[in-house]
């Protein structure tokens, strides 16, 4: 038998062409067609800007700093995430500090933010996780008021919906990513979408070295015109390379999303009738792209996490750990809140990753489906 991938990019022909036309153009770093990607990418999010980067953890440390945090300020994050969500934070020397999330989503809610508040919290950083839309309302009504900024982590979320928009739309400033795991990708790479003029001002100069003019202006010009830089940036720029591939994987987007949703409910009606698997799924506010489909693995099935992985395995099926816990690794375990992080701990634990991409074919989720039954 074949293995059956956990994840595959879907990738074809129209990308090798765009990116070997951007080669025959003679321009590949970030050029005309990062531009094209920037604009249709805003107007698929339906937000007024957008600024590529080169990863989502550039665009996460691009909008802390352009939101203002920094030394001595706490940000709220999940430890239920990947741990660039946690080190954004500790790039712009400002503190994690790890908040519960919700059992049915894996994410942040009003209450686990309120929970984890300092007087220091300057930001909080809500994530999408797996694709699952947060539910953001609650928590910008918390936390605008105070003079909180929500940022949110929208790196699993391209494509899902919250309260019948794109997520990210409806935030102040939103982190987005391109790798191969996600949905669409860029090989790396990241974006910014924002509704504020001044922050994606300073984010478009910042993530070039804080140039006064930008690179693709200069190299278009005859006679250059001389750049300043106004305070210390970065070289966080995608290529036009990228921006290629990632112009003809937007266009794809829809198509994704729809075969990824087909997919989940294949999984989410089979595995109904299995005690001790409890799928993920849509919350009430929106809908997910399905990124991940995770499942939890309770106590009723005859088989625990590790042994389950180990199972599939042997069928030459492979499905992964759930998502991890920052506070379990090194440089965070000092941060564990007195109280722990409860519901964290038991999906990090206990939840697994199944295979899903838009070219599974139905004979290998079948596969996968009869292993799931078999120590039933």
């Amino acid at each position: 038998m074949n293995r059956v991938n956990v994840m595959r990019p879907w990738l074809g022909d129209e990308e090798v062409a765009a990116v070997a036309e951007a080669i025959r153009s003679g321009w590949v770093a970030q050029g005309p067609r990062v531009a094209a990607f920037e604009a249709r990418f805003a107007a698929a999010m339906e937000v007024p800007h957008a600024i590529a980067t080169s990863s989502c953890t550039t665009a996460l440390h691009l909008a802390l700093v352009v939101a203002g945090v920094g030394p001595g300020d706490d940000v709220v994050v999940p430890s239920f995430s990947f741990i660039a969500t946690a080190n954004a934070a500790v790039y712009v020397d400002a503190r994690p500090v790890f908040a519960d999330v919700d059992l049915a989503t894996g994410n942040l809610t009003r209450d686990t933010v309120e929970a984890a508040l300092t007087p220091a919290t300057r930001a909080v950083i809500v994530v999408d996780q797996g694709g699952v839309p947060v539910d953001l309302d609650p928590i910008r009504d918390l936390c605008d008021p105070r003079g909180i900024v929500v940022i949110e982590d929208a790196a699993c979320g391209a494509g899902s919906t919250y309260r019948g928009r794109p997520v990210g739309a409806t935030a102040e400033i939103t982190a987005w990513s391109f790798h191969p795991r996600k949905i669409i990708t860029t090989g790396e790479g990241g974006m910014v979408t924002t509704g504020r003029d001044d922050w994606a001002g300073r984010a478009r100069r910042l993530r070039e070295h804080a140039m006064s003019v930008s690179a693709a202006d200069r190299h278009a010009s005859v006679l250059a015109p001389a750049e300043e830089y106004a305070e210390v940036g970065f070289n966080y720029r995608m290529t036009d390379l990228q921006a290629a591939m990632g112009l003809v994987q937007l266009d794809r987007l829809p198509e994704i999303v729809a075969r990824r949703r087909a997919l989940a409910d294949v999984y989410a009606k089979q595995l109904a009738d299995i005690p001790g698997l409890r799928p993920v799924a849509d919350p009430a506010w929106g809908t997910g792209n399905f990124q991940s489909f995770w499942v939890e693995v309770e106590p009723e099935y005859p088989l625990g996490r590790e042994s389950l992985l180990a199972h599939l395995a042997a069928a030459d099926i492979s499905a992964r750990r759930g998502i991890m816990a920052a506070h379990h690794q090194p440089p965070y375990r000092h941060l564990t809140p007195a109280a722990g992080l409860p519901v964290t701990d038991r999906l990090t634990d206990h939840t697994l990753i199944l295979p899903l991409f838009h070219e599974l074919t139905e004979s290998d989720q079948e596969r996968v489906i009869a292993a799931l039954r078999g120590p039933v």
